[in-house]
């Protein structure tokens, strides 16, 4: 059985930073690609970020050059550094794995 713990959300201002991890177990991680999605109120979840189990990265063109995915295999742990954030970056985060497994979310929350 795949599960996931996911720490790191919470509330910060806007231009500030959080770092997301999401650690993976029953899973053979180093063989997945990881994923962080996001769902802000009464909108579609949404692709943010992801990394390939060779390190390749992409990104949603809102959060290009303000985040940050990592992967750790060694510790069976996906990071999401996020910098200079925004109010519109608001939503539950969720971690994602080979576009099968998810998380169970973690607020983040933008405001002054």
């Amino acid at each position: 059985q795949v599960q996931f713990v996911e720490s790191g959300g919470g509330l910060v201002q806007p231009g500030g930073s959080l770092r997301l991890s999401c650690t993976m177990s029953g899973a053979i991680f180093v063989r997945y690609t990881m994923a962080w999605h996001r769902q802000a109120p009464g909108k579609q979840r949404e692709l943010v970020a992801v990394i390939t189990n060779s390190g390749i990265t992409n990104y949603a063109d809102p959060v290009k050059g303000r985040f940050t995915i990592s992967r750790d295999n060694a510790k069976n742990t996906v990071y999401l550094q996020m910098d200079s954030l925004k109010p519109e970056d608001t939503a539950v985060y969720y971690c994602n794995a080979a576009g099968t497994w998810w998380g169970q979310g973690t607020q983040v929350t933008v405001s002054s």
